[in-house]
C-alpha cells in the first residue's frame, strides 16, 4: 500500500503553548499541583486527569510522508481515584535511543513498565510507544514520573524529507462525512481528525478507580489529507474473542496491521490493542474503520 501513497495534504505541526493550561474549575487542588509540578498542560473530565506530552519536537514521516503530532504522536498520562489511591496509567513516545534511559528512570522510581511496542512501519526516525502504571498520592506518582519525562526530547532530531509533497493536495477533509460514515463525531486538531469511541461496554476498575476511555480503554481513528487523497491511523481495544474478526476486517478493507499487543497487565477481562495505518480515498477509510469497529462489543451493544 505505500507504494502508492500518491500526495497527502500537509498541516503545520501542533503548536506547543509553554506553561501549564488553565485549570478547569472543578479540578481537584491535587491534580492542579501535578501539572504544576511537571509543567505540562492537562484537563480534568469524566473523574480523570489528563497530562499532554506531545512530540512536537520530532518531525517525523510515514513512508516518506510527513506526518502532524496529532496523527499519533501525542503521549500522555492519566491519574484517576481509586480506594485508598491514585491509579496512573500512561503511553509515552519515544525515539529508539529515549528507550531505555526512560524505562530505567521510571522503574528506579518504583514505576511500572507495562508495554514496548511501535504504531507503525515505514516512520523516520523510528518512534517507539512505553506504557507506564503505578499507584500511589498524585503529588508522589507525579514525583516519580518526572525523572522519565525529563529525559524525553533531549536528543530530537528531524527526519529525512519526505518524497511526497506535503502542500496544496486538494480540498481539506469533510469531517461532518466521515462521522456520518463511522457513526461518532470526532474532534479536530489542526489538519488532524481524530474519532474516539470509549469501550464503555466494558466495565473495568483498579483499586476502585475506573478504567474508562480516558484512562485508555478507548477505539480510535485519525484521519489527516483530503477527500480524495488521505490517511488514517488508530487503535482498536478488543477482547480476545474480538481479535481475529477485526484483524481479517481491516485487512479485507486494505488497512494495515502494524501491532497487536497489551497496555494493561491483571486486568480482568484481558484487553488486547491492534494499530493500524492505511492510506486512500477518506471515505473508503472510514469505512474500514467502521466495518472493524461493528466486529467490537461497544459497537453491537450500541445497535
Amino acid at each position: 500500500m505505500h507504494h502508492r501513497i500518491g500526495t497527502i495534504v500537509g498541516a503545520a505541526l501542533l503548536s506547543v503553548v509553554s506553561g501549564v493550561s488553565t485549570f478547569a474549575q472543578d479540578m481537584p487542588a491535587q491534580y492542579k499541583d501535578v501539572l504544576t509540578f511537571l509543567g505540562k498542560q492537562g484537563d480534568f473530565k469524566d473523574h480523570v486527569l489528563k497530562v499532554n506530552i506531545p512530540r512536537s519536537d520530532v518531525t517525523v514521516t510515514v513512508a516518506k510522508v510527513a506526518t502532524p503530532t496529532p496523527f499519533g504522536f501525542g503521549g500522555w498520562i492519566a491519574m484517576a481515584k481509586g480506594t485508598g489511591m491514585d491509579v496512573m496509567m500512561g503511553d509515552l513516545v519515544l525515539l529508539e535511543g529515549e528507550v531505555n534511559p526512560v524505562m530505567s528512570a521510571l522503574l528506579d522510581n518504583g514505576l511500572e513498565v507495562t508495554a514496548l511496542h511501535n504504531h507503525f512501519f515505514w516512520d523516520e526516525p523510528r518512534m517507539c510507544y512505553m506504557h507506564v502504571h503505578g499507584h500511589g498520592a498524585p503529588l508522589d506518582l507525579a514525583r516519580k514520573v518526572k525523572p522519565a519525562l525529563d529525559l524525553i526530547g533531549r536528543s530530537s532530531k528531524p527526519a529525512t524529507p519526505p518524497t511526497a509533497s506535503i502542500a496544496g493536495a486538494g480540498a481539506p477533509l469533510t469531517v461532518a462525512k466521515l462521522a456520518q460514515i463511522t457513526g461518532h463525531t470526532g474532534e479536530q486538531n489542526g489538519a488532524v481528525y481524530k474519532i474516539t469511541v470509549g469501550r464503555d461496554d466494558l466495565k473495568l476498575t483498579e483499586m476502585g478507580a475506573p478504567i474508562n476511555a480516558r484512562m485508555g480503554l478507548n477505539t480510535w481513528a485519525a484521519f489527516v489529507g483530503s477527500d480524495a487523497n488521505a490517511a488514517i491511523a488508530g487503535d482498536v481495544a478488543m477482547l480476545a474473542n474480538e481479535v481475529a474478526p477485526v484483524l481479517k476486517t481491516l485487512r479485507q478493507n486494505g488497512l494495515d496491521v502494524v501491532a497487536i499487543h497489551h497496555h494493561m497487565l491483571d486486568t480482568q477481562p484481558a484487553i488486547y490493542f491492534l494499530h493500524y495505518w492505511g492510506t486512500g480515498p477518506a471515505d473508503k477509510l472510514a469505512a474500514g474503520f467502521k466495518a472493524a469497529l461493528d466486529r467490537t462489543g461497544k459497537a453491537k451493544a450500541s445497535r
